[in-house]
């Protein structure tokens, strides 16, 4: 459910309803004009003039159907993914605008966004406007007690209001000035107690005709797990060049200095012992020093406290090497999948360097929970803000390495701080987690 929705009151919703379905109505007038000028340029397509017109026309009708979809989402809480077919990439001239126009027509989606144009105007009046004009009429009856209605009878509107006569001899008669009031203030109660229910049904009438079919549906969900089934790919050959490096650099050019200096040895035990004990020595050091990077490299890939104590453990680790004070919450009674713990894991890790790097922090909080299916995890640090995925912080990376598994990304970092990162990645937990003794 929206945030918006969440924190308003029962009062405030129902008084705010009938204005809302209002708002809805309106977007109807710019729909008719939209959909009037689609059907011009499908008359228009046998003479090729259509088919030219109809890709920008359809664009602007996308455009407006994702405000429907915002408000709805807004308003009622009924979330409506966008259901269009992937893009692709056309050609230039005549030949890219052909195969962009037969795009279009064939996406199941633009002919279900054509009949919502065509119906939503008779179906938002019955629907989610319909409480706005039920609360405008019977301020009307209001108007009509106070004096107004035998002005309004003389000028040619209308003698009745409902069942009352509100012409000739009205205020002579109290019984029809009391029954304007009642039945003005029945009219108006019913409107704002109808506003929300009236506001739901219309989010229901949006989603079944502006949200995605089983087959755009499918077809979107393809394309994601192509992206990231590609990032994930890229992930995993970046870090194996990066073990590559770190290996050839670090341990192997060790081991390798090792094994010349056990030759230098042999040959220097009979003739020059002394010599030979301090080519010992640095071996021993350098022996030292290759199996420390071994473990430093092998806790890169998988830290044997994540396998060993699982995600939660292991990111209290984290916060214990931490240059800035991390306060952990871990709320997780169970273990999610390996790969998930380690995404999550690496993901956390990332998170808090960049803290260190860029935040200018002086505290950092992780709260993580596991409900719903999912595995939240929220970083909060104290610092400057101004954050963003584009700003070369690697979130864009973390937002890829857990997009393989569904997760998503989320963040909140004004200016002045404080920097919000959400992660949420859906999982199950496949054992209790038990707390050493």
């Amino acid at each position: 459910m929206d945030a918006e929705l969440v924190k308003e009151t029962r009062l405030q919703r129902y008084a705010r309803a009938p204005w809302r379905g209002f708002c809805l109505g309106l977007l109807s007038w710019p729909a008719m004009l939209i959909y009037t000028a689609v059907l011009t340029a499908l008359s228009l397509v046998g003479l090729g003039i259509g088919i030219l017109l109809l890709p920008p026309l359809l664009m602007v009708t996308r455009n407006l159907m994702d405000t429907y979809r915002r408000l709805i989402g807004k308003w009622t809480g009924i979330q409506i993914d966008r259901p269009y077919l992937p893009e692709d990439e056309y050609k230039p001239g005549i030949a890219g605008q052909t195969q962009r126009f037969v795009k279009l027509v064939s996406d199941p989606a633009t002919w279900r966004e054509l009949l919502w144009l065509m119906l939503d105007p008779i179906v938002v009046f019955f629907t989610a406007s319909l409480p706005f004009y039920l609360v405008l009429y019977g301020i009307y009856g209001w108007v009509l007690s106070a004096g107004l209605g035998e002005v309004i009878g003389n000028a040619g509107g209308n003698d009745w209001y409902g069942f009352v006569h509100v012409h000739d001899g009205y205020w002579e008669d109290p019984a029809k000035v009391i029954s304007t009031v009642v039945l003005g203030a029945g009219f108006i109660v019913v409107g704002l107690l109808t506003g929300p229910a009236m506001l739901n049904v219309y989010g229901r009438w949006g989603n079944s005709l502006l949200g995605p079919t089983e087959s755009s549906r499918l077809a979107l969900r393809v394309q994601h797990l192509t992206e990231t089934r590609s990032d994930a790919v890229d992930a995993s050959a970046a870090e194996l060049r990066r073990i590559e490096r770190d290996l050839h650099d670090g341990a192997q050019a060790r081991l390798v200095a090792m094994g010349m200096s056990l030759g230098a040895i042999e040959h220097l035990l009979d003739k020059d012992p002394e010599k030979a004990r301090r080519l010992l020595s640095e071996a021993r050091q350098s022996s030292a020093k290759a199996l420390h990077e071994l473990r430093d490299l092998v806790r890169g890939i998988h830290p044997p406290v994540l396998a060993d104590r699982g995600v939660g453990d292991a990111v209290k680790a984290l916060a214990l090497d931490h240059p800035l004070p991390v306060e952990v919450n871990v709320e997780v009674n169970g273990r999610p999948e390996p790969p998930v713990e380690s995404a999550a894991y690496f993901a956390v890790s990332e998170i808090l360097t960049n803290a260190a790097k860029h935040s200018g922090a002086r505290r950092i909080w992780v709260d993580m929970r596991h409900e719903d299916g999912m595995l939240r995890i929220t970083v909060t640090d104290d610092g400057h803000g101004g954050a963003s995925l584009d700003g070369g912080t690697g979130l864009r990376g973390i937002e890829r390495r857990i997009g393989t598994f569904d997760g998503v990304l989320a963040l909140n970092s004004p200016p002045g701080g404080p920097t919000i990162v959400t992660l949420e990645l859906p999982c199950a937990l496949s054992s209790p987690r038990i707390s050493p003794s």
